[in-house]
C-alpha cells in the first residue's frame, strides 16, 4: 500500500512557538507509520522553513508532501498567512481557510460577527494606537459601559500572552497602555466570574455534520496562563464535566453556532465561561492544541476516540472537503 506523505508544520513566529512544537510532536507520533510517511516541517522564530532539519523554501517543501497538518498556533499559522501559501501551492491541508482563520484569531473582528449572531459574549471595548485619546480617557469610556474588574488583552494573541488584569478603574490606564505599547491594539473585556469550559467541534464526524465533543471543565492553578504555564500543564480538565445534560447541550450548541458563524472548517475549539446567569463565549480557536495537558485529546478520549483517529479524519477532510 502506498503511504500518504503528511507534512506536519510546526513552530512559527508567535509567542505560542513552544506549544506549537509540542502539538506537532504529538501529531507526528500519533500517525501510524504503515499508512503515513511523516515529514517534520519547522518554521523557526525568524520565519525560515526547515525540512528534516535542513533549511528549505516553502515551494520546495510543499512539493514533497501530499497533505499538510498545521500545528502552528497563532501568528502566521492562524492569521491566514500559512493558509494562503498552502492555497497557492495547491497543497491540501486540514483546518480552516485563510479568511475564516484570520477572523477567528482577531478577537475584535470575531466578536463583532459572533455578537451579531446573537451569541452571548462579555461586554468589551477596543482601542488602537490610532485612537487620539489618552489611556485615562479610554478607561473613562470603558467605565461608562461596565465596571471593574477588567481583562485587557491583545486582539490576536493566544495562550494567555499579553493579558493584563485591572482589578480597579485606577489600574486600567496602565493595563491598556501596556497592551497598546506591546501589540498596537487592546481589547478591554468585563471580567466574568465563573467556570471555564472548552468544547471541541469536528465536521462530518460520527454521522453528524457538526459533532460537538463533550464540554471539558477547565481548572488551573494560575488565574491566567502564560505559554510557559500551559507547557507546565498547570491546567486540569474534567471530562465528563459535572454539568447537567441541558447545560452541556447548551454549551455544545454555542460551540457549533460559533464554528458556523465564523465560517470555520474541519474542526475548532470554543472557550466558554459558565455562570449562574448563563454561558458566555470567550473566543474560538481554529487550531486546537494537542500538546500534553490540553483539553482536546481528553475530550476525544471521553467519547471513545483518540488523537490518531482525529488526525486520520482531519487528513481525510483535507483531501476530500477543501
Amino acid at each position: 500500500m502506498t503511504r500518504v506523505t503528511v507534512g506536519v508544520i510546526r513552530g512559527g513566529t508567535s509567542s505560542e512557538y513552544p506549544l506549537s512544537l509540542k502539538t506537532g510532536a504529538v501529531m507526528m507520533s500519533a500517525l501510524p507509520s504503515d499508512k503515513y510517511e511523516v515529514r517534520d516541517i519547522l518554521i523557526d522564530k525568524s520565519g525560515l522553513w526547515h525540512m528534516r532539519g535542513i533549511p528549505s523554501t516553502p515551494v520546495r517543501t510543499l512539493s514533497q508532501v501530499d497533505v499538510v497538518l498545521n500545528a502552528v498556533h497563532g501568528g502566521v499559522g492562524e492569521d491566514g498567512t500559512l493558509q494562503r501559501l498552502l492555497d497557492r501551492s495547491g497543497t491540501p491541508y486540514a483546518g480552516s481557510r485563510a479568511q475564516a482563520s484570520g477572523i477567528a484569531l482577531n478577537k475584535i473582528r470575531a466578536r463583532e460577527m459572533l455578537s451579531q449572531a446573537g451569541i452571548r459574549m462579555p461586554r468589551a471595548v477596543s482601542f488602537s494606537l490610532q485612537n487620539e485619546m489618552h489611556t485615562g480617557d479610554m478607561s473613562g469610556l470603558v467605565f461608562e459601559q461596565f465596571g471593574p474588574p477588567y481583562v485587557v488583552k491583545p486582539p490576536s494573541e493566544g495562550a494567555g500572552a499579553g493579558i493584563r488584569i485591572a482589578k480597579t478603574i485606577r489600574e486600567l490606564p496602565d493595563a491598556i497602555a501596556d497592551v497598546l505599547d506591546a501589540f498596537g491594539a487592546a481589547l478591554v473585556e468585563e471580567y466574568i466570574r465563573g467556570e471555564e469550559v472548552s468544547v471541541g467541534v469536528i465536521e462530518n464526524f460520527r454521522n453528524e455534520n457538526l459533532y460537538a465533543l463533550p464540554p471539558a471543565l477547565v481548572a488551573h492553578e494560575l488565574q491566567f496562563l502564560s505559554p510557559e504555564a500551559h507547557l507546565a500543564s498547570l491546567a486540569r480538565h474534567s471530562v465528563p464535566s459535572p454539568f447537567s445534560y441541558e447545560e452541556k447541550l447548551s454549551m455544545e450548541n454555542i460551540a457549533k453556532r460559533a464554528h458556523a458563524t465564523l465560517g470555520l472548517a474541519h474542526f475548532s475549539r470554543a472557550d466558554l465561561i459558565r455562570t449562574p446567569y448563563g454561558v458566555y463565549l470567550l473566543e474560538v480557536n481554529a487550531i486546537p492544541g494537542l500538546y500534553p495537558g490540553s483539553s482536546f485529546p481528553q475530550m476525544l478520549e471521553a467519547v471513545g476516540s483518540s488523537v490518531p483517529e482525529f488526525l486520520e479524519h482531519a487528513i481525510h477532510l483535507a483531501r476530500t472537503h477543501r
